[in-house]
């Protein structure tokens, strides 16, 4: 029998919200851990996590704001399941859509929870500028990607222990690209990647600064192809290659 570990990543959440969200996961889908990754928080918001008393939730606090795609990093090299998960601590994606998204992975190796997928519900929908500048990445990453997806970063994927370890070596992006870098890489080394249309539910309180974070995803997408195209041993991109990459996220030094 499969087993499944979830990880959350939290900068300034919602306590209350998550502890309800963190219940909703243990009891939907029988985790054996919940691992949240909680970046920066203050006296308060740690004692207030560790005090929410879910089974199976281990908690890891780290002082430094690490991004969202390192702290889910660091929590996938802490498990040892043979499927790994995500979700925004914000609950945007129920426990049942989460349990969803998971059960894609009988027949995928990625499963990528969609909020723009046709067969999808959105409720509270986000601000038009949002919209439009989602909608708009959506388009032109499915025309740079060798994966052709609806939605490329709602938080809520999984995939197998196996995938993580084919993709873990190639994942530097620390931040809100690492969704994008992270399907780029599996496409580029042909994993099987199926869109899960969802419900999902837009909540208040986002830290995501849409114009600033949309002009920093627009150069991560190009660079993510940039390194999925050499992984693909394209010549092109193998001569545009000057200079190294960072370090991948495993293998930082303050990892």
């Amino acid at each position: 029998m499969s087993s499944l570990g979830v990880v959350v990543p939290a900068f300034r959440p919602d306590v209350e919200r998550l502890g309800t969200y963190l219940q909703d996961i243990a009891d939907t889908l029988d985790p054996v851990v919940i691992r949240v990754e909680l970046d920066d928080p203050d006296e308060a918001t740690t004692a207030a996590v560790s005090d929410i008393g879910v089974s199976p939730v281990v908690v890891n606090t780290v002082d430094t704001r690490r991004g969202k795609g390192a702290a889910i990093t660091d929590g996938f090299e802490a498990l040892g399941t043979d499927r790994l998960a995500f979700a925004d601590a914000d609950g945007s994606t129920g426990a049942a859509e989460l349990a969803t998204v998971v059960a894609a992975l009988e027949d995928a190796d990625v499963a990528v929870g969609s909020r723009r997928h046709p067969e999808s519900a959105v409720a509270g929908h986000q601000t038009l500028a949002r919209r439009l500048l989602g909608d708009g990445f959506a388009w032109l990453a499915r025309r740079l990607l060798a994966v052709g997806l609806y939605d490329y970063q709602c938080g809520a994927k999984a995939l197998s222990a196996e995938a993580w370890s084919a993709v873990r070596d190639h994942i530097h992006e620390p931040g809100f690209a690492w969704d994008i870098e992270l399907l780029a890489v599996a496409a580029a080394m042909e994993l099987r990647i199926r869109e899960v249309p969802i419900r999902w539910e837009d909540k208040p309180g986002s830290t995501v600064a849409p114009v600033r974070t949309t002009l920093s995803m627009l150069r991560a997408l190009f660079v993510a192809r940039h390194r999925a195209k050499r992984l693909q041993n394209s010549g092109v991109h193998r001569l545009l290659g000057v200079g190294e990459d960072p370090p991948a996220l495993i293998d930082r030094e303050e990892r």
